[in-house]
């Protein structure tokens, strides 16, 4: 039963490849933090974490059965079990295949269980093994570690299936071909496999962020709350892929229909050639004593031309009416982005005086309002015993103008 183990004591010192005997004081100390990474887990695995961590049997009998569990979490009071799922980059199926990762998160312990080899949890066993830095904000950050680098390792596998959708579209454009609907096949099987289990996933992780468990204290809950996100984000990818799948699947239909009518108009294209020929074959050659063209001298060389005449009035008629494309204006290449530089400058340009032509408008009308609010001069009140402002007064000497009667 290989697996690795390591401990960080209070005092920062890790330790490394403990006995049970150790890792029991461990567990009664409650000090320091401990994981315990089992791969390829046996029936000696199982009955070690029954013995040494008392796990409930259930839990112990989702690490070593073969299929796969959905994504959960349980709760056991005294530690969390929880099941995620990650890309098995070992298989070679032409499907995506998923493969899972328990955790048992206890209060100063983390046990991680995989029956495939994983390369997140590869990495953060080397960066452990190094210094054991991973470990010195506790078992609870730990356990967001080993989850965000699991989900991180999601993309790659979501890229890939994204460039087999660009591969698939160029081939359909080019030549369909009956390989490749099997490929779209795979392509929206890999999709679905995908959706399948990232929901249930996605649940857990949002139980884990709302502070839902004791033995996940609120500090932490901000972490799991960004893998949180990152799931809505992949949750989003898949879901754009397998809307893009469902679309190239019709598409490729739409192909080879198409494909089929292009094969079906020119095999009729060649027999209405070759309908009038048949016929003036069919005419002269049929065995009658009295036919007087072929006693003509210049005879065959008259239905040859005719014969000419009407494979060509075929043709022709068949390029009038549209149904042969040999002429025809094609659709030159189009470049989104290649757009004349100097449009480019003049539609800043007018955007630009559009923009400070509108500001100035409501500048200016903002001005007016405030005019228009404010009391006219001659209506203002002098407060009590205040006297007229020196302005409104009349000049010494200067009599004010009688009133308009």
């Amino acid at each position: 039963m290989p697996f690795n183990s390591y401990y960080l004591d209070p005092a920062g010192q890790l330790h490394q490849d403990l006995s049970e005997a150790q890792m029991t004081a461990i567990l009664e100390a409650a000090e320091g933090a401990l994981w315990v990474d089992i791969g390829d887990t046996t029936q000696e695995d199982a009955e070690f974490l029954s013995r040494v961590f008392k796990f409930h049997p259930l839990s112990v009998e989702d690490c070593i059965e073969t299929r796969i569990n959905n994504p959960k979490v349980d709760d056991f009071t005294d530690y969390l079990f929880m099941v995620f799922h990650g890309i098995n980059y070992a298989s070679e199926a032409n499907i995506i295949q998923t493969t899972e990762l328990d955790l048992f998160l206890g209060s100063n312990y983390l046990v991680s269980n995989h029956n495939i080899f994983l390369h997140s949890v590869s990495v953060i066993s080397r960066l452990v093994a190094l210094d054991g830095r991973p470990l010195r904000k506790g078992v609870e950050f730990f356990a967001y570690t080993l989850v965000d680098a699991l989900v991180n390792n999601i993309l790659p596998a979501v890229d890939q299936l994204g460039d087999r959708a660009d591969a698939i579209e160029d081939i359909i454009f080019q030549s369909p071909h009956p390989s490749t609907l099997e490929a779209i096949l795979h392509l929206k099987r890999s999709s679905l496999r995908l959706r399948r289990a990232m929901m249930p996933q996605r649940e857990v992780l949002n139980r884990l962020s709302r502070g839902e468990f004791a033995g996940i204290s609120e500090e932490s809950t901000i972490y799991f709350r960004d893998i949180f996100d990152d799931m809505g984000r992949i949750e989003s990818f898949i879901d754009n892929l397998r809307d893009r799948t469902d679309a190239i699947l019709a598409t490729y239909m739409s192909a080879v229909a198409n494909q089929q009518n292009e094969t079906m108009k020119t095999l009729s294209f060649v027999a209405a050639i070759f309908l009038p020929l048949s016929l003036l074959a069919g005419i002269y050659g049929m065995n009658f004593e009295v036919m007087p063209e072929l006693k003509y001298r210049y005879g065959y060389f008259i239905v040859l031309g005719i014969m000419i005449t009407a494979a060509g009035g075929v043709v022709w008629w068949f390029w009038a009416r549209r149904w042969v494309a040999a002429g025809r204006r094609r659709l030159e290449k189009f470049v989104p982005s290649a757009v004349d530089p100097e449009r480019l400058v003049n539609y800043v340009g007018h955007v630009t005086r559009l923009n400070y032509v509108y500001n100035f408008t409501n500048d200016l009308l903002s001005s007016d309002a405030r005019h228009s609010t404010a009391p006219a001069r001659g209506s203002e009140r002098l407060p009590e015993g205040a006297s007229e402002p020196p302005s409104r007064r009349a000049a010494p000497g200067v009599s004010e103008p009688p009133a308009e009667s």
